[in-house]
């Protein structure tokens, strides 16, 4: 339920989501253009391009997770009905990584070819974004509730949110890197999962206390 309406929200506000998109689209697509054509260096650059953009894209649509329904009141209600805070906040969770995760995740092909990745790390570089990305919703989600309400959020929410980031920033780029020097991936993207297994646990519970205490 929770899902759908926010899906259904998001498609009315195309605007904000296409705000997130275009961001990732322009920050990776201007690197191969500020540092020229060189091959070598586009593959070794890559991996912490489209992985940054991709963070920042991801943090930069933060602030419509909780702020619409905290405005009109819906979330209060929300946290007044029978269903779990934290059931809640993974509905919310999941319909934001569908909205501004996956189409990163789509979008990122297209943006690779720029870089002349090899096939297996450009495999590589999709897969850690597939599950890389939704770590950094789960994460992204406890920001947002802390700082719903508060003057300048946005800004407060990504000084929260961005050192807890960065595991899931160095994983993912070592993962294409590995890739690229012909060294096992396995680890990497094990390291990823149990990350994201460790954050789907416990996420979504510390984002509802976080609300509970930002609404009293």
């Amino acid at each position: 339920m929770v899902i759908g309406r926010d899906l259904l929200l998001a498609m009315r506000r195309r605007s904000d989501v296409a705000n997130a998109l275009l961001f990732f689209v322009i920050v990776a697509s201007l690197f191969p253009l500020g540092v020229g054509p060189e091959p070598n260096l586009l593959r070794t650059i890559a991996p912490g391009v489209i992985w940054v953009a991709a963070l920042l894209a991801s943090m930069l649509a933060l602030g419509r997770m909780f702020a619409a329904d905290y405005a009109d009141g819906t979330l209060e209600q929300m946290l007044l009905a029978c269903v779990p805070v934290g059931v809640i906040v993974v509905g919310k969770a999941v319909a934001h990584w569908l909205v501004s995760g996956l189409p990163l995740v789509l979008l990122a092909p297209i943006l690779v070819l720029q870089f002349d990745l090899s096939a297996e790390a450009f495999a590589v570089l999709i897969a850690s974004l597939v599950i890389g990305t939704p770590s950094l919703t789960l994460i992204g989600a406890v920001g947002a509730a802390l700082t719903i309400g508060v003057r300048g959020s946005g800004v407060l929410t990504s000084l929260l949110v961005l050192p807890l980031y960065v595991p899931v920033l160095i994983l993912g780029t070592s993962a294409v890197d590995a890739a690229s020097g012909g060294v096992t991936v396995q680890a990497h993207l094990l390291l990823l999962t149990a990350f994201l297994i460790f954050t789907s646990a416990f996420a979504p519970w510390a984002a509802a206390a976080a609300l509970r205490i930002s609404l009293d």
